[in-house]
């Protein structure tokens, strides 16, 4: 049984920093492609940021040059690390997981909330 967990989210000034975690576990063969989304009250889910298995990466216009995105293969681990955070990044944060060699696709997490106080 594939499982995705979030985590690293909590109450942050606007300007401060956080680094979510998103841990996958469950499969033999690890992970292939992963997602960062985010989805604020009254507005529809959108992609964060990107990274596929061997390490390409892709953003959001509204993220870029603050947000980065990397992986740890060997613990099925991607990370967001979120830099001079807005107001309006405030929303919770999930992950979309692809598992490796015939795993589940697109598996989501439950999601961490993010808060950032202006």
């Amino acid at each position: 049984q594939v499982q995705v967990v979030e985590s690293g989210g909590g109450l942050v000034q606007a300007g401060g920093s956080l680094r979510l975690s998103c841990a996958a576990s469950g499969s033999m063969f690890g992970i292939n492609a992963v997602g960062w989304y985010r989805q604020a009250p009254g507005k529809q889910r959108e992609l964060v940021a990107g990274i596929g298995s061997r390490g390409s990466t892709n953003y959001g216009d509204s993220v870029k040059g603050r947000f980065t995105i990397s992986r740890d293969n060997a613990k099925s681990t991607v990370y967001l690390q979120m830099n001079d955070l807005k107001p309006e990044d405030t929303a919770v944060y999930y992950c979309n997981v692809d598992f490796g060699r015939g795993g589940p696709k697109g598996v989501w997490g439950q999601g961490t909330q993010v808060t950032v106080s202006s």
